[in-house]
């Protein structure tokens, strides 16, 4: 099976997923509301998973052939009480984020590590909850030093992006999100461009009490 047709069915299993309990989740009402859900105290777990893109965006041109799946554990903690006002109320949430990844691009490499992650939910949007995340964390890869960015095996992480919530029941909601995605050994290696990626995820959450 080429590379190409296992993305594509990849990206329509999740989508057909996703629909499926967006639907569901209509049939049962109205009534859910992110802002009585998600309050401080709250828990959270989540799985995301993920496909890696490599870009050039800023001229590292070898990152542009890098694809992996990632595979992302999510535990967190709401830490705040509201702020804000408008479509700005929100809150601060604090997650740690395991990580496990299979590169396919340009050859098959592994990836193990995790990050701490700051998450502030937007809660002006009934059952959606848009929200913006950011982390920092360490990587170990096989990648290197088999690609020119990266001389070593252990590495640090720096992500950031958006996404969005939709409460498909009062303790469980989907998640989409989009993170742009950096790899480097902050200059402990002989090379140290860095690898530069677009991370594309979906996934399911819990909330509780």
């Amino acid at each position: 099976m080429s590379k190409r047709l296992k993305k594509k069915q990849y990206f329509t299993g999740m989508t057909s997923a996703l629909f499926i309990l967006f639907i569901i989740g209509t049939a049962w009402g109205t009534d859910l509301n992110a802002r009585n859900r998600v309050t401080k105290g709250t828990i959270e777990f989540g799985l995301l998973t993920g496909f890696l893109k490599g870009n050039n965006i800023f001229s590292n041109e070898p990152s542009a052939n890098r694809d992996a799946v990632y595979v992302l554990p999510q535990l967190g903690q709401v830490l705040t009480d509201e702020i804000g006002s408008g479509w700005t109320a929100g809150n601060l949430e604090l997650l740690i984020e395991p990580l496990a990844a299979h590169y396919y691009q340009p050859f098959s490499a592994s990836a193990f590590g995790g990050s701490l992650v700051v998450k502030y939910n937007f809660l002006d949007f009934g059952r959606w909850m848009p929200f913006w995340d950011g982390g920092a964390g360490m990587v170990w890869t096989d990648l290197g030093p088999r690609i020119p960015e990266q001389s070593t095996q252990f590495n640090f992480v720096l992500q950031t992006g958006p996404g969005v919530s939709y409460f498909v029941t009062e303790h469980m909601a989907v998640t989409v999100g989009f993170r742009f995605h950096h790899i480097s050994n902050a200059g402990i290696g002989e090379r140290n461009i860095g690898l530069n990626s677009w991370l594309f995820n979906v996934g399911v959450s819990f909330f509780t009490p």
